[in-house]
Parts: C-alpha cells; sequence; structure tokens
C-alpha cells in the first residue's frame, strides 16, 4: 500500500505543483479535467459499450411507444415493463466499470485532500493537537511528552480526556516554516509534520495515523505510526480549507466532482464513449 500511494502521490503533486502560487481553483479545475479523462478511458476499457448503448436505445424506443400510444393503458404498461427491464439491463451494464473506478478514485481523492481540505497555520493562530490512544491505554498514567520545532510553541499543559481515550495540547504558530512534532511515547518516537504558511495551495497532512490498510488509504500524507506503542493517531487541527465562488465557501469535494463529472460529460462524445 505504501508503493501505491507513493505512486499516486508523486502524479497528483507533480500535477499541482506549478499551481501552489495560485487560487486553488486553477489547480483544482486541472485535476478534475485529467480526472474525467481517466475515467472515461477507464469506463470505455472496461464496460460492454454494446449493451449500454442497445439498453438507451430501448429505454428511448418504450419512451417514444408510450408518446404514441398514451390512449393505450394495455401498450403503456408494456412500455412502462420495457423500460424497467432495459434500466436494469443498463445498470449491470455499468456495476463492474463502476466498481474499477472506485479504486482509483478513491486513491485519487485521499491524496487531493491533502491539497484541498486543510489550510496551513498562520503565525500567531492557536490549535489543538490531538493524541488518540487505544483503547486499554491510560492517558493519566501514560507518559507523553511532546517536543515542538522552533516554528510553533505550546500554549497550555497537557490535557489529558479518559472518557475519549485523548491527550490534547494546544499550540501557537511562531513562523512560516515546516517543521516535525515529536511524540514520546516512553521509549519510542513518533513523528507528525506541522506546516505554518505557504502558497495559497499548499498540501497539508492533518493525521498520522496507525498502519491498519483503510487508514493506510485515507491518511496518504505521513508514515504509518509504528506497532507496539499506545498512540493510534497523532492530529494537528488545521483551520478547514474553502473554495471561494460567487461570495459563497465551496466545499472543495463538492467542486471536484461537479467539475469532473462535466468535463466527463462534455468530452465523451470526443472521446467516443457510451455513458
Amino acid at each position: 500500500m505504501h508503493i501505491v500511494n507513493l505512486v499516486v502521490g508523486r502524479a497528483v503533486d507533480l500535477v499541482l505543483w506549478p499551481f501552489r502560487g495560485f487560487s486553488p481553483w486553477f489547480g483544482l479545475v486541472v485535476v478534475s479535467l485529467l480526472t474525467a479523462l481517466l475515467m472515461l478511458e477507464v469506463y470505455k476499457l472496461t464496460s460492454n459499450q454494446a449493451a449500454i448503448r442497445r439498453a438507451k436505445d430501448r429505454i428511448k424506443a418504450h419512451l417514444l411507444e408510450m408518446r404514441l400510444y398514451k390512449d393505450n393503458m394495455r401498450v403503456t404498461l408494456g412500455a412502462q415493463a420495457g423500460i424497467l427491464k432495459a434500466n436494469l439491463a443498463y445498470m449491470a451494464a455499468n456495476l463492474k466499470p463502476l466498481a474499477v473506478m472506485i479504486v482509483p478514485l478513491v486513491l485519487i481523492l485521499a491524496r487531493l485532500s491533502l491539497w484541498f481540505d486543510r489550510a496551513p497555520l498562520h503565525p500567531g493562530e492557536e490549535t489543538l493537537v490531538k493524541v488518540g490512544l487505544a483503547a486499554t491505554a491510560d492517558p493519566l498514567s501514560l507518559d507523553l511528552r511532546l517536543e515542538l520545532p522552533p516554528a510553533v510553541e505550546a500554549t497550555a499543559p497537557a490535557v489529558r480526556i479518559p472518557d475519549e481515550r485523548e491527550v490534547v495540547w494546544r499550540i501557537r504558530a511562531l513562523a512560516e516554516g515546516r517543521g516535525r512534532i515529536l511524540l514520546r511515547a516512553g521509549d519510542r518516537t513518533i513523528e507528525k509534520t506541522v506546516i505554518v504558511g505557504g502558497g495559497p495551495l499548499t498540501s497539508v497532512s492533518a493525521v498520522a495515523s496507525r498502519g491498519s490498510f483503510p487508514k493506510r488509504v485515507l491518511y496518504p500524507g505521513e508514515p504509518p505510526i509504528p506497532g507496539g506503542t499506545p498512540v493510534r493517531t497523532v492530529e494537528v487541527l488545521y483551520p478547514a480549507r474553502r473554495l471561494a465562488a460567487f461570495g459563497v465557501g465551496v466545499h472543495w469535494l463538492i467542486a471536484y466532482l461537479v467539475l469532473s463529472i462535466a468535463f466527463g460529460f462534455a468530452l465523451k462524445s470526443v472521446f467516443k464513449v457510451e455513458i
């Protein structure tokens, strides 16, 4: 999984790297276009285009039949049954390409979240560092120490929350830069990146997690936390990023999906893909 994350991450980072100094919209539009092209190609290669075309033609034919014979109840009911059957055939023909497409799409979305989901801290801004512990760990007795890079400082001692199995520190950003938080858990050390400042489009990893497969997929920005420690997650609560559109904040995922779908339908005829 580490190799897959590395390959997908390099590809996404390579696409977005030139747009770091511009509005996030520029990078999002480009990556949405490339996603649409990739999904069209995957759909074309994995779908039964002839079956999809037949199902759509039958739906159109039955709709026309209903319109022409709208006063004939028997014909209308038969046409409705035909539409239902053709719709089921259409959905069946789409199961395989959708199952194949979901794999690269999830990997791409996880990587894009590093660029668009969170914004870096600004100098003077305060936030929290949350450490999630295993169910058997006792936050009150556990020996945990936080060491911070020069760009940030702790503004309050650790707060231990037994019911939530969490230990929380409040930190303040001091100056722009990228550093590493060191969490000492007994004789083990866990590292977590912290970012202060940067361009309009900056990759930000909020969570370092223990290396179960789903979490390694969803949180690809940090190496997995090694086993043998009571620590499950280390999270820096970065501010959420919103894309400005006509004076309204838009979540990046909604914008990405809308743009990708729009590009896909706009280009399907160019690439001769039946959807």
